[in-house]
């Protein structure tokens, strides 16, 4: 299993990729923090405003609230935030969140990629075809938070319905999270940034009930 040491390093390592293949806009490294016990996480500058995303606003104020506050890993071309966050307790992990915001009022990269990577007037484009809506990783395994079917230790979800969780077979690294985000929302078919993402080391155990994998469910590679 990753320690924190590892996931810290891991997630360093991709933001690094994303500035030098020029798809990072802005970025707050990933540090380490002591909590209280043997609580260990690993999170980022201005981390505490991402509670904003899970309270009674639009998802524009949401949007502009974590911009305003750099509340973000990175903050890509197009607008899109990353945030990604875990927390360890006595070197296991308890809970992560990894998020993705995309921009409310730009165009989606894949759409149009030459706008980005070759013109600075990008912010000034208008999406009409494109609804955007948030996309998160969940993963508790405190006593309480979680309940087999209806809220899965490991879950994605989509949008900001709140019984949205679609069971995921187990936590997910940085490295499958900024896969899954640059596989489904950049790659395009002259240019696969995921072909050139660095292999990541191990895995999380899976978390997944045999109730869960009866459903329809999204599965992390071992």
């Amino acid at each position: 299993m990753p320690t924190p040491r590892q996931i810290e390093k891991q997630i360093n390592k991709l933001i690094r990729y994303l500035v030098e293949t020029g798809l990072a806009d802005d970025q707050n490294s990933a540090f380490q923090r002591s909590g209280r016990g043997s609580l260990v996480e690993v999170t980022f500058n201005k981390a505490e405003h991402v509670s904003v995303a899970l309270k009674d606003r639009s998802y524009n104020e949401i949007y502009q609230h974590l911009v305003r506050e750099r509340a973000y890993n990175v903050k890509m071309l197009d607008g899109a935030l990353m945030q990604m966050m875990y927390v360890f307790a006595g070197g296991t992990l308890q809970r992560h969140r990894l998020a993705f915001f995309s921009a409310p009022h730009l165009e989606e990269f894949q759409n149009n990629p030459e706008i980005y990577l070759n013109d600075e007037t990008y912010a000034d484009v208008i999406a009409r075809n494109v609804v955007p809506f948030p996309v998160r990783f969940d993963y508790d395994a405190r006593d309480g938070y979680y309940r087999e079917l209806v809220h899965p230790k490991s879950h994605l979800s989509l949008g900001q319905y709140e019984n949205c969780r679609i069971p995921v077979t187990a936590p997910m690294t940085p490295f499958w999270f900024i896969d899954f985000i640059l596989r489904n929302f950049y790659d395009t078919a002259e240019e696969r940034y995921t072909d050139k993402l660095s292999a990541q080391g191990s895995s999380f155990a899976e978390s997944i009930f045999p109730t869960e994998r009866s459903i329809v469910h999204i599965a992390v590679p071992a």
